[in-house]
């Protein structure tokens, strides 16, 4: 997935474990993990915020972007089959609310 998760950055920095995190945040602490470690397919703008106040941070501290592997961009990883369409493609008109 392009975008990389950088929270574990910002916990090291704050001092802070994921169940702190999560229990101030108002996550458990297992969907906290699943988005720390890049699984999750989405996150609330809510969340995200939390996430940034908790952390005294931005949201690109803990979101950034990362260009496709080589290997996903020759069609290994093609998402033709996904709910999203081919490539996954995520537009805010086009998010639930």
């Amino acid at each position: 997935m392009p975008i990389a998760v950088d929270i574990d950055v910002m916990l090291a920095r704050r001092k802070m474990s994921v169940g702190e995190l999560a229990d101030r945040v108002g996550i458990t602490p297992a969907n906290l993990a699943v988005l720390k470690n890049g699984r999750a397919k989405a996150v609330r703008f809510a969340t995200l915020a939390a996430l940034c106040e908790v952390l005294e941070c931005q949201p690109g501290d803990l979101l950034r972007w990362e260009a496709e592997e080589a290997e996903e961009a020759e069609g290994a990883g093609d998402d033709a089959g996904d709910a999203e369409g081919a490539g996954g493609s995520w537009h805010p008109a086009t998010a639930p609310p």
